[in-house]
């Protein structure tokens, strides 16, 4: 199988966790405490992903300063668009409550919750195409961290969505539209940076690692402390050591 096409398979197995969640956020009445702790699990997850799996190896690939401004550039750029974004009614996006407007409420509050949903995912899914250049294998921590996470981001979003009295067929097309594009974002990481110097390699991973370290700080963290703020940092602390015991498990 072409490695573009792997890429791809990859990001969309990470992105079909949304789907995954969304459905059980949607159709099942999950206790708001339970999405709030398993949402703290997810951002353990990805923190240790982007700790060991991104900034480690950018570091690795081209030094510090590369790591640095990759990173700084990703977190930048994430908040600009989030703020934007937040201005149209995606602010709470990930909030399993009352938080995201309706329609009636704010119009075009659906495109923006779209837009934001992509945003969120867009840079995991150009490091797991990444991960495979040069010859390389996909990083299957990366992969496991995204998936694990993107279930409690989505079951916890749709929650949200339905409170919000958006139907079925929005949330649903809305996670699986994100999931395909999540695919074909693993291959255009993929297939773009194929030829790039290590330095703007390592900048890249750096800069995703930055975006996802924002999102996590900027929507995840809030909706768990929100509703299970007395165990949240235990369920952080448990999602970290997961990931962190997947990336070691091979060494």
């Amino acid at each position: 199988m072409p490695e573009w096409l792997q890429a791809g398979g990859w990001g969309l197995l990470a992105g079909s966790a949304l789907l995954v969640g969304a459905a059980v956020g949607y159709l099942v009445r999950v206790p708001r405490q339970v999405v709030a702790t398993v949402m703290g699990f997810g951002a353990g997850v990805l923190l240790s992903a982007v700790a060991f799996e991104l900034i480690d190896e950018a570091h690795e690939q081209a030094g510090m300063l590369p790591t640095v401004l990759g990173a700084v550039a990703g977190a930048v750029i994430y908040t600009g668009c989030n703020v934007l974004l937040a201005r149209h009614g995606a602010r709470h996006r990930k909030r399993s409550g009352q938080q995201q407007p309706s329609e009636e409420e704010q119009a075009g509050s659906g495109t923006a919750l779209a837009l934001g949903a992509l945003l969120d995912g867009i840079p995991e899914s150009i490091v797991i195409g990444t991960s495979l250049l040069g010859g390389g294998s996909v990083g299957v921590v990366t992969v496991a961290a995204v998936f694990i996470s993107n279930v409690p981001e989505g079951l916890s979003s749709a929650a949200g969505m339905r409170n919000a009295g958006r139907g079925a067929r929005y949330v649903f097309g809305l996670w699986t539209g994100i999931a395909v594009i999540s695919g074909i974002a693993a291959i255009v990481g993929y297939t773009l940076l194929g030829g790039a110097p290590a330095a703007v390699l390592a900048a890249i991973t750096a800069l995703a690692g930055g975006a996802i370290l924002a999102m996590v700080a900027d929507t995840m963290i809030p909706e768990a402390f929100e509703n299970a703020h007395l165990l949240i940092g235990l369920v952080t602390v448990a999602g970290f050591l997961v990931a962190f015991a997947l990336s070691h498990a091979g060494g």
